[in-house]
């Protein structure tokens, strides 16, 4: 057994300008820098310089937003992150794409396509997407209920791993002298007939280099938990406190052992919205000044359209209306995750409206501070059995990125949490996962 310390995982999550709704009135870049591969590529090439492990690309199937008050719309990931990874050599590249309107072999077929490009260091991110938006777009007249979705999903994924598994190692036999290509015995069709889906496969692309593509799920509903415990490489989960972090941290890793898996080799990583600054009161001024762009009624309004309830409703200095929140699990305009992060949050420190609507900025935990407050924060959940590694959410991009790698990073590496140089070339090998085979593969003797 490895006797090397323990180091946690990094992702780096660009959300469009960063993380604070008004980080694209900075001036860092231009408005329009998201829709500029450009900008994308910048991004990843400072977290690669400080070795972390991915970059996560967010998206949803509808326009969403405000327009008049802020961008909106994004790149497609799969298409953005093939440029992305052909100007880096080393960093994951993670793409979101939703389970609920998309089919599965179209959907392998792109990712194990990303996966071959980049050498190994392509992820799928599944979402189910609650919005009724995104159901407006494909024919339906809104989102289908949560224990839907999350069938559906459940069977997208499985058919999924089929399509990733369907070529075994070795297939290809590349003999130009006598002809022979491929060993047909080791590609497999699927013949999978179910509730939802008919796949016949195999897919019409060979085994990737990391052997399938890191499958990454975050959601932490219910249906979320099944589905992450049983499938997952890794989970983006949404916990504001400590102890919830470690409640989440310990029923997941039970869930992966009743589903027969290594809880190793399932990677728990909360989201983080960071905003530094070199003392404490520089980073509250860097706050202050974002904030500023939203004013008030902008800060209320983004915590009203989380808990489901008009902004007229909300008294600033009150606590929240918890007589108008009903049962997490019925809440079917958004992310039961979130919404549960953020009431745990407000009911744990007895949280004002206007006070939580400083606690939250896209529905993970914040921290406003120094980057010895970041690196102490990261490695207190890492230490404290809370988290396997984090999902980094900037203020603002670039400088949030940059402010990040370059003060925090090092922090992390002189007390050994963290890399100093990447030691793989793969995903799986920056989180530290097994290679896998390939579910059609007969045992070898050694094996079994």
């Amino acid at each position: 057994m490895s006797s090397a310390k323990r180091q946690m995982s990094i992702g780096m999550n660009i959300l469009g300008f960063g993380a604070h709704a008004a980080a694209w009135r900075t001036g860092e870049v231009a408005a329009d820098a998201y829709l500029d591969v450009e900008y994308f590529r910048n991004i990843a090439r400072i977290s690669e310089r400080g070795s972390l492990d991915a970059i996560f690309l967010a998206d949803g199937p509808a326009l969403a937003g405000d327009i008049a008050q802020q961008p909106a719309g994004r790149l497609e990931p799969t298409v953005l992150l093939t440029a992305v990874a052909m100007a880096t050599s080393r960093i994951g590249v993670i793409a979101t794409a939703s389970s609920s309107y998309n089919e599965p072999f179209n959907l392998a077929r792109r990712i194990a396509s990303l996966d071959h490009i980049s050498a190994g260091r392509a992820a799928w991110n599944v979402v189910t997407n609650a919005g009724d938006a995104a159901a407006q777009n494909f024919g339906l007249t809104g989102a289908p209920v949560h224990v839907d979705r999350y069938a559906r999903a459940d069977e997208f994924v499985d058919v999924t791993l089929k399509l990733w598994d369907s070529w075994e190692d070795g297939a290809i036999i590349g003999d130009a002298a006598s002809g022979r290509f491929a060993d047909p015995a080791k590609v497999h069709a699927l013949n999978h007939v179910g509730r939802h889906f008919s796949v016949k496969g195999p897919l019409n692309l060979p085994r990737s280099p990391q052997g399938r593509p890191v499958l990454v799920q975050a959601g932490s509903s219910e249906g979320g938990k099944a589905l992450g415990s049983r499938y997952a490489d890794a989970i983006f989960t949404t916990q504001t406190t400590l102890a919830d972090g470690q409640a989440f941290y310990r029923e997941m890793k039970q869930r992966a052992r009743q589903w027969g898996r290594n809880p190793e080799y399932l990677k728990i990583m909360p989201g983080l919205a960071t905003v530094i600054g070199s003392s404490e009161a520089e980073a509250q001024a860097r706050f202050e000044r974002l904030n500023s762009y939203l004013g008030e009624g902008g800060l209320l309004r983004q915590i009203a359209q989380r808990i489901g309830v008009e902004a007229s409703e909300l008294d600033p200095d009150a606590p929240l209306p918890w007589q108008r929140i009903g049962p997490v699990n019925q809440f079917e305009k958004g992310s039961h995750g979130f919404l549960e992060a953020q009431l745990n949050l407000a009911r744990a420190e007895n949280l004002s409206v206007r006070e939580l609507s400083r606690r939250i900025l896209v529905g993970h935990r914040l921290l406003v501070g120094t980057p010895e407050q970041v690196a102490e924060s990261l490695e207190q959940w890492f230490l404290s059995g809370a988290a396997d590694g984090f999902n980094i959410m900037p203020d603002m991009f670039p400088s949030g990125v940059e402010i990040f790698v370059d003060e925090v990073v090092p922090l992390l590496r002189k007390r050994g949490l963290f890399r100093h140089e990447y030691q793989g070339r793969t995903l799986r090998e920056h989180l530290g996962l097994p290679y896998p085979i390939s579910q059609y593969a007969q045992p070898t003797a050694a094996s079994a």
